[in-house]
């Protein structure tokens, strides 16, 4: 398998700074080391372009429903990150997505999803991201991505944040733990498996993944992980943009990433978001995203 890195240092979808060193962060800590170690060709394609928000008006460009702060600005990042995408995919290799903030994840998905193929998602998340302009409490886009995928409300118009490619029954959200009301009422009248950390609590990480993993790739071309950073405890990860106790173990993150492994075929694009240095200690976070990235592409310790 062949990999190309692809950075996104964005920290429009959040209100805190950041995570838009994220990118910088992991490969400092030897991502590309560690994929090489697995015998990957691993190539950097280097950044897509982000405009500081200092320079910028948050509400400018409007949104009909509600607010989406940024949105223009976002917009423009992942129509970008989009095309980069879709050019690693053409080109036969694997798109590496590394966040920034988890409204990047509209431009991966959107450049990982073919004409006319249809694409599943495990999106492995402390949190839902299933927030509209409409209910969302703060404006942030990073807490909309997969709503916007998925086309809901005012997103559905939206071409560059919808992606028909991928059906909800074909989405799995692994780790829930902090949901927003309105958010909560919309997962649950949608067709998305979701997997609190109750459910691994009753049955384990490495049968949730698994389950999860069928899901996306049943009947599906292809497959689009997206590990938001904060899915694992702030004990293991305390350098993320929105840290959230009662998080999985270190042992339980590689697991799953090693169930991510055995579906390598089907595997589109992968991305890494939220990782913040600001927060973090001695870059453990970003070092942790390396290695649990080795683990999704095939690293074992036997």
């Amino acid at each position: 398998m062949d990999i190309r890195v692809l950075g996104v240092p964005m920290d429009l979808g959040s209100d805190r700074r950041g995570v838009d060193m994220g990118p910088s962060a992991i490969r400092y800590a030897g991502l590309a080391s560690e994929l090489e170690a697995l015998g990957v060709d691993c190539t950097d394609g280097g950044d897509v372009s982000v405009p500081r928000p200092e320079e910028r008006d948050p509400d400018a460009g409007g949104f009909d429903g509600g607010r989406a702060k940024f949105h223009r600005e976002t917009k423009a990042v992942c129509t970008e990150l989009s095309d980069s995408v879709s050019r690693a995919v053409g080109d036969g290799v694997t798109p590496l997505v590394l966040g920034g903030d988890h409204s990047i994840a509209m431009g991966t998905v959107a450049g990982a999803a073919g004409p006319d193929e249809s694409l599943g998602v495990v999106w492995f998340d402390a949190h839902g991201d299933f927030n509209t302009p409409a209910t969302t409490p703060s404006g942030n886009i990073h807490g909309m991505g997969l709503a916007a995928i998925l086309g809901h409300a005012s997103f559905g118009g939206e071409a560059w944040g919808h992606v028909p490619a991928v059906r909800e029954e074909n989405v799995a959200l692994v780790g829930l733990r902090d949901v927003d009301e309105g958010e909560r009422a919309l997962l649950r009248e949608s067709d998305v498996s979701v997997y609190t950390m109750s459910d691994i609590d009753d049955r384990g990480v490495p049968e949730i993944s698994r389950e999860a993993l069928s899901v996306a790739t049943d009947g599906t071309d292809g497959l689009h992980v997206s590990l938001d950073l904060d899915w694992l405890d702030p004990t293991e990860a305390p350098g993320v943009g929105t840290p959230v106790r009662g998080g999985v173990s270190y042992r339980e993150a590689h697991s799953a990433m090693e169930a991510v492994a055995d579906y390598r075929d089907q595997l589109r694009s992968f991305e890494l978001v939220e990782v913040n240095p600001i927060l973090d200690d001695h870059n453990r976070t970003a070092e942790l995203a390396c290695e649990l990235a080795a683990s999704a592409f095939g690293k074992r310790v036997f």
